[in-house]
C-alpha cells in the first residue's frame, strides 16, 4: 500500500468515525427506547377532598405519569397523562375545560378524545374508585 492511499484511507475512517458520532444521539432522540411497564394495575392518585372542583393532578402510575381531574360538575375522571403524539405529559386547562398537550397544541376533551392538533389517537383512560378517603385509579375502562 502506498502512503498516500494509507493516509486517505485514515482520513476517510475519521470522517466516517466522527459522522456516525454524531449520527447516533440523533437516531437515539427520534427513535426513543422502549420502557418496560412496570406491572402495576391499581394506584392511590389523591385524597378525598385533595382536588378542588375544577382542577387537577399529576400522578404517577407506574413509570409513567397519569392526570387525575375534578371536573367544575365534581366528576372525577383519570387518563394516562402521555399524550399519543410524541409522548409529552398532558396538562389540564381549567379556563377551556380541556387537556393540553404543550408540545405540538394537541387538545383532548374531558373524555380523552381528541379536539384538535397532531394526536393520533385519544388518551387511555383509567377507572376511578373512592374507597374510604383514598381516590383509586386502576387500568381499564
Amino acid at each position: 500500500m502506498k502512503r498516500r492511499n494509507f493516509i486517505n484511507f485514515l482520513f476517510g475512517g475519521g470522517l466516517v468515525g466522527t459522522f456516525l458520532t454524531f449520527l447516533y444521539p440523533v437516531i437515539r432522540y427520534i427513535i426513543p427506547p422502549k420502557q418496560s411497564q412496570v406491572g402495576v394495575s391499581q394506584v392511590t392518585a389523591a385524597k378525598v377532598g385533595e382536588l378542588a372542583p375544577n382542577s387537577s393532578k399529576i400522578f404517577k402510575f407506574g413509570n409513567s405519569p397519569g392526570i387525575l381531574i375534578n371536573t367544575k360538575n365534581g366528576e372525577i375522571i383519570a387518563f394516562s397523562a402521555v399524550c399519543t403524539h410524541l409522548t409529552c405529559t398532558v396538562i389540564y386547562e381549567e379556563d377551556t375545560e380541556s387537556i393540553l398537550c404543550p408540545c405540538h397544541n394537541g387538545r383532548f376533551d374531558l373524555g380523552g378524545n381528541v379536539i384538535s392538533g397532531p394526536p393520533p389517537s385519544p388518551l387511555e383512560a383509567y377507572n376511578v374508585e373512592i374507597l374510604g378517603d383514598e381516590i383509586v385509579v386502576s387500568i381499564g375502562v
